[in-house]
């Protein structure tokens, strides 16, 4: 599992190694994000953390993005990021399956 708190201090590493380590575990699991199914996602706060994690994935998106050749692939990106802070952070998702279900409810 990640740990967080590496994530948050990151920037104040003296470690280059170390650093580089953690940014390919983060590209691992955006690129892995990217190629699943979409579960539905949690709404995250914007607490320093969650915006150190969105910070160091930034720069990776650019190589994605650039790549990308039409509206999906963009869509699919953006998504896949989505998905990534969430796992990065530990935020709960849906158990798999769960996520093509739909609703019985009555929208509003």
């Amino acid at each position: 599992m990640w740990m967080l708190p590496s994530i948050f201090h990151l920037a104040n590493s003296d470690d280059d190694g170390m650093v580089s380590h953690k940014l390919e575990k983060m590209r691992s699991i955006l690129e892995e994000s990217m190629l699943e199914n979409r579960p539905r996602l949690p709404c995250i706060s914007l607490s320093k953390r969650n915006r150190a994690v969105v910070r160091a994935l930034n720069p990776m998106l650019v190589t994605y993005l650039e790549a990308s050749r039409d509206l999906c692939e963009t869509d699919s990106i953006l998504f896949g990021a989505a998905l990534a802070v969430c796992r990065i952070i530990g935020a709960k998702l849906p158990v798999a399956g769960r996520a093509t279900q739909k609703s019985s409810a009555i929208p509003t």
